[in-house]
């Protein structure tokens, strides 16, 4: 065998007392002390999170920036309306000949504006991530009814100008056993 198959072989021979000696008790204590893989986050999670980031860049630009603590209603008000810049919904205005037809023709020169479903969906979103990261319910911005009354607005407004009407879905009855259960109940309190 020639030197450098010697070598090879040696260090073959190295490695494999390297695997099969027991492992050294400090690194083995090193592996334990290591947390566990956290899992995937879900895509809600992961988009509560991206919006998050968003709104905080949203403050940080603004002149002067503006400290979440600080953050009220107008600021989450104008956010919205800073969003519709990048909206992919023709919202039809006033005069135009499309507005109120679901389906137009012919292109127009109606802006684009956040669909208002995904706005609700946002404000949902950013409600929760606010509380998470230590705000208090009493002072969320993305809770207030400033913002209520801004996505009703919203959600009418492109109802109309689109033509499609907005319907509340009904809530689904869980138990109805448990309500004839309670009417009864509330029936013989009466008698």
């Amino acid at each position: 065998m020639n030197n450098k198959g010697k070598d090879i072989a040696e260090g073959s021979s190295s490695t494999s007392r390297l695997l099969s000696s027991p492992p050294d008790h400090h690194h083995h204590q090193y592996q334990h002390q290591q947390p566990p893989p956290t899992p995937p986050l879900s895509r809600y999670e992961s988009q509560k999170r991206r919006d998050w980031n968003t709104f905080g860049q949203y403050l940080r630009n603004q002149r002067p920036p503006v400290a979440l603590t600080q953050c009220n209603s107008n600021h989450v008000l104008d956010f919205l309306r800073y969003l519709d810049l990048f909206g992919k919904t023709k919202v039809h205005l006033q005069g135009c000949g499309y507005f109120g037809q679901p389906e137009p023709p012919g292109p127009c020169t109606c802006p684009l504006r956040q669909a208002w479903g995904s706005l609700d969906a946002l404000i949902g979103r950013l409600r929760a991530a606010y509380e998470e990261n230590g705000g208090l319910p009493e002072t969320n911005p993305f809770a207030s009814g400033a913002i209520r009354v801004y996505l009703r607005e919203v959600r009418d407004s492109q109802a109309k100008a689109r033509g499609i009407p907005y319907k509340k879905k009904k809530k689904k009855r869980n138990n109805p056993i448990l309500k004839t259960n309670n009417d009864e109940i509330s029936n013989s309190s009466m008698h």
